[in-house]
């Protein structure tokens, strides 16, 4: 190659080489300028990140980009942020909302707890924090939700149990009438008025007393009463009951077994159970009430029958109110369904619980245990009580004679030690 084309050629490429130079230079000053034109989002207001981490509900903040920049730690707990994220989309429509027209927002959400079917319900107030920043206030309604769904509840099932007597005493009169000059049929309706006239003024006086219950925590003007006296007078209450159905009714009591409390409401819950346990038992069985100290500082009210027993998926619904377990068996008995639902609510307003051990075929026995009036220590823990296997029931047969063996009890729960003193 000659020195004029070797020139030629390197002059060119010199060029080339300048131009792509120049063309880097002004596409990154043009970077520079884009740069110089989105500035970052400005810092939080101070003080902003100290108010937020003191709120009891939810705090959450995001800048232009939907970045949570701050947050309180029940905003965490509750599942509504994870990392920098808002976890539901909901929140942030309603975030994106706001920043584009900067008006102040207010919702009720229903959001997804987690992976599972469970609901969140919230109230959420959004509103703009500055030219860049929008808050979100969050707070948890689902407990309010619960109430006014059980409110709901409640007031459905008043109204369909009142429906029942009342539609027919309604029904039973009609037909008095038109019997009038049969005296035999008039016998016959007006005894089924009066069943039914029983069984709605059982339901209203059970609607009031469990409403009065729900309205208290705890009992109004308690004094020390004997649980014992309580339990004995709920059984002779309940003693022509049993008699009609051929059930020996027993009672096993300790002295000296004191709360404080309301006299009226304990007899009124032991012969809840009592009455339950005659009303889903057999003829010719054994209902067994039983007055003891249990753990240490706590009374143990114990009533155990021979009946049917009551289905293990059943027995975390059956102190729901209204609910039966058997409701044809309940409609024949004249069972309102509220019975069990007082015996809670009374044994949880004098500071105490109430369970139950069944085995379908093997019977029930239902234990409400109560502060004793005079414990001299911290009541025992539930777990640490001697001699209570948790899934067999407490001991409450008397030194009388045995049931029938296939109505016993397993014999891991029949008492060992003194037997207390038994009246039949």
């Amino acid at each position: 190659m000659d020195p004029t084309t070797a020139a030629t050629l390197g002059g060119i490429a010199g060029l080339a080489l300048g131009g792509l130079a120049m063309v880097a230079v002004r596409l990154s000053d043009r970077s520079t300028a884009t740069e110089a034109q989105t500035p970052p989002d400005p810092p939080l207001p101070p003080g902003v990140g100290e108010v937020i981490a003191v709120l009891r509900s939810s705090g959450i903040l995001v800048d232009s980009s939907d970045r949570v920049v701050n947050n309180s730690p029940a905003a965490v707990a509750q599942g509504l942020v994870r990392g920098q994220e808002l976890v539901h989309p909901e929140l942030l429509h309603l975030a994106r909302a706001v920043r584009r027209d900067g008006l102040i927002r207010e919702a009720e959400l229903t959001l997804q707890k987690g992976i599972g079917e469970g609901r969140l319900v919230v109230a959420a107030r959004v509103a703009p924090l500055g030219a860049h920043h929008v808050l979100l206030l969050v707070e948890d309604r689902s407990k309010a939700a619960r109430v006014e769904e059980i409110r709901r509840d409640f007031l459905a099932n008043v109204s369909h149990e009142l429906k029942t007597p009342v539609g027919g005493i309604s029904l039973l009169a009609e037909a008095v009438l038109h019997a009038h000059d049969d005296p035999e049929a008039v016998a016959r309706f007006a005894k089924r008025i009066s069943v039914e006239s029983e069984r709605l003024t059982r339901l209203v006086k059970e609607i009031v007393e469990l409403s009065r219950l729900q309205g208290a925590d705890t009992v109004k003007d308690p004094t020390i009463i004997d649980v014992g006296a309580c339990a004995q007078d709920a059984t002779e209450r309940s003693r022509l009951l049993a008699e009609e159905h051929q059930i020996d009714l027993v009672t096993a009591i300790d002295e000296g077994c004191e709360i404080w409390g309301d006299a009226e409401l304990v007899t009124t819950a032991v012969s809840n159970l009592i009455g339950n346990a005659i009303a889903y038992s057999e003829d010719n069985t054994r209902v067994s009430v039983m007055v003891r100290r249990g753990r240490a500082g706590v009374i143990d009210v114990s009533v155990t029958d021979q009946g049917l027993g009551i289905p293990a998926e059943e027995q975390q619904r059956i102190f729901e109110r209204f609910y039966r377990v058997d409701t044809a068996r309940s409609r024949t008995t004249g069972g309102t369904g509220l019975g069990l639902a007082i015996v809670k609510h009374v044994a949880d307003n004098h500071g105490g619980n109430v369970s139950v051990w069944s085995e379908p075929g093997r019977g029930s026995t239902f234990t409400i245990e109560l502060p004793a009036a005079n414990a001299s220590a911290a009541i025992e823990p539930a777990s640490a009580a001697p001699d209570r296997p948790s899934s067999d029931p407490p001991s409450s047969d008397p030194p009388s004679s045995d049931p029938p063996p296939t109505a016993r009890p397993p014999e891991s729960a029949r008492g060992s030690g003194a037997a207390p003193s038994v009246n039949a």
